[in-house]
């Protein structure tokens, strides 16, 4: 559920009502359940720790102001966290003999890789007509986390279950 809050947005006197802060709280606390989890509680708490900075309007409007990699630095660690989660869980799907699920688990590591290094190419080309595409894959790729977290949560290897 944490990683719902971070990606929805509702902005009320310039402040996210769904405090991104908030949801890195709640990913670290259940990213602890997993096994060997050192290398994604580090991840979460980086991405709470940047979540904490951005959350005020002032640094929003210096971010919205400034050069649009300021905002990839920014959501850098999110995607980060993305990708060695898919990995670790797709270990551990793979491990207990759920192989379509590791398919997907994979299939969204791939995904986040692309999107961490998507916006680069992006900058590196002055291609910027396309950053609203790669902010919209952005969009759909964490929709398709949340989605396959939900689907395996209740599964036998998935934690908690």
């Amino acid at each position: 559920m944490g990683l719902v809050i971070v990606v929805l947005v509702a902005r009320f006197g310039g402040y996210d009502a769904l405090a991104d802060p908030v949801g890195w709280l709640l990913v670290l606390w259940g990213v602890r359940r997993l096994p060997d989890p050192t290398t994604l509680l580090v991840l979460a708490a980086a991405a709470l720790v940047v979540a904490c900075a951005v959350w005020f309007p002032a640094t929003q409007q210096l971010l919205d102001d400034g050069d649009p990699s300021l905002r990839w630095a920014v959501n850098l660690p999110q995607v980060l966290f993305a990708l060695v989660l898919c990995r670790h869980l797709a270990g551990i799907a793979g491990a207990a003999g759920d192989q379509r699920a590791r398919a997907w688990l994979r299939t969204a590591v791939v995904l986040n890789a692309v999107l961490a290094v998507a916006p680069v190419l992006v900058f590196a080309s002055s291609a910027d007509e396309l950053i609203a595409s790669v902010y919209a894959a952005a969009a759909g790729v964490a929709l398709l986390l949340i989605v396959l977290l939900f689907a395996y949560a209740s599964r036998p290897w998935a934690p908690g279950s």
